[in-house]
């Protein structure tokens, strides 16, 4: 046991990434990776299925969970941004530094990448196993599972509004509790209060 302790500690030591921003780029990647992978596993489930595991109710709750998990695994080393828009107002705010945000940028994308693929290889016989899937359109349509897309009603100006009526109302509020949270919490359990929030609102269909 003693020998397995000091060979397991100078692995640990010779894989350890001393850089910090380095550190902290991946933790982002890490929690993005399991916000969409279980995000999107639950859509993945309720399309494949044709409704009958899951509901819209579901896919709610379950990213919402999975976001509070992603904070929760990657917050003590990053903060747990998980979304670019929430890294570029903490830097625009100077509670981040600007060099952050590339590296947070590329790699919280690369992790959504990651766990959309992910998904994507745990259900492939599943999506090639529907008739009229790989579409954006129409009744087993299943480009939704990793995206959302504009309905066809749904005019350049009124969807770009919506984007930004939505991701700053996100981030009003994760601001909100952020730097008014009046209980002492941990760095990694603080990000996640924001989330339950979030939670709350998505399950109601805001």
């Amino acid at each position: 046991m003693g020998r397995q302790k000091v060979y397991l500690d100078k692995l640990s030591r010779f894989f350890q990434i001393r850089n910090l921003l380095l550190r902290q780029a991946l933790a982002e990647c890490l929690g993005t990776l399991i916000l969409v992978m279980f995000g999107c596993g639950a859509v993945a489930q309720l399309v494949l299925s044709g409704g009958s595991h899951g509901m819209f109710l579901t896919v709610n709750f379950a990213f919402g969970f999975a976001a509070m998990l992603g904070i929760l695994v990657c917050g003590q080393i990053s903060g747990g941004h998980l979304n670019p828009a929430v890294t570029f107002a903490m830097c625009l705010l100077g509670r981040e530094r600007w060099r952050k945000f590339p590296m947070y940028f590329l790699f919280q994308t690369i992790g959504a990448y990651f766990g959309a693929a992910i998904i994507f290889g745990m259900y492939y016989d599943a999506l090639w196993d529907i008739p009229g899937s790989f579409n954006v359109t129409g009744p087993r349509a299943t480009a939704g599972i990793f995206a959302t897309y504009p309905g066809k009603h749904l005019t350049l100006v009124n969807g770009f509004f919506d984007q930004i009526i939505g991701t700053a109302a996100l981030i009003v509020c994760i601001l909100q509790l952020w730097i008014h949270t009046t209980t002492p919490s941990p760095r990694g359990w603080r990000p996640s209060l924001w989330d339950l929030w979030f939670c709350h609102w998505i399950v109601h269909g805001l």
